[in-house]
Order: structure tokens, then sequence, then C-alpha cells
């Protein structure tokens, strides 16, 4: 079978078959063809949905950021197994300041230098995305 497919303002003519696909030519498209003007939709305001009860069982949230020191982020989203260092203590650089659970495995984050712990924003148990500053040395 044949495809044309658009990709990046080029046109790609594939030729399928059952154990392979060959590009058999390219062809390039004018910039006018390849993005078609669309008018503006207008979308209604939608009321916020009301928040749910806070159940027992709801993970901590991740605390406010204090500005000064290093940033210790969260290399990704996940949520947090343990806190190996506390407030205050002093860490090198290399050590482990938390367990990050994601994706059925568990990510040591570690300090990026030596310092003292000033703030741990998250605690164990939370939820964090990617760059959620976790810590601050």
């Amino acid at each position: 079978m044949k495809y044309n497919v658009t990709l990046n303002g080029k046109v790609y003519e594939v030729d399928v078959t059952e154990t392979d696909a060959v590009v058999t030519g390219v062809t390039q498209v004018p910039v006018a063809v390849a993005a078609p003007a669309v008018a503006p939709v207008a979308v209604a305001p939608v009321a916020a949905p009301a928040a749910p009860a806070e159940t027992p069982s709801a993970a901590p949230a991740v605390a406010p950021v204090s500005a000064d020191g290093t940033q210790v982020k969260a290399p990704m989203p996940g949520t947090i197994l343990a806190v190996k260092k506390n407030v205050g203590e002093a860490v090198k650089a290399g050590d482990v300041i938390v367990v990050l659970e994601a994706m059925k495995m568990e990510n040591d984050i570690v300090a990026p230098c030596d310092g003292t712990v000033k703030s741990i924003n998250a605690p164990k148990g939370s939820t964090v995305n990617t760059d959620d500053v976790i810590a601050v040395i």
C-alpha cells in the first residue's frame, strides 16, 4: 500500500509491504498549504468543580519552597518513599537525600553539592512532579 505522509512541510510517499516500508519520493510543501488558517473558537468559561473532602489516606502536599540555597529538584514524577536526611544535617555532594519511587523503581535523589539541609519540601508519602523542589541545601 502507498501512503502520503506530511512531516515538517515535506510530503513523503511511502510504500508499505508486510515486511518493510520504503520511502519512494519526497516533495516540499509550500508553507501556506502545510498550515491552513483556522478561525479562533470562542470557549465558554467553565466553573471549577467543588473540591472533594480530603480523605485520611491522601498523600501530604509538597511544602512551600525556600528561595535561599541550592534547590534539589525531582527529575521525574513519583512518590517520596523515604527521607534520608533531616533539616540542619550536613551533606556532601552525592549523599542520598530522599528516595523517589517512579515507574516501580526506587531512585536515589542525591545532594548536588556540599552543605547543610535547609529544608525538606517533600515529606515521606508525598507525590511530586518533574522539577518540583524536593529539598534546599
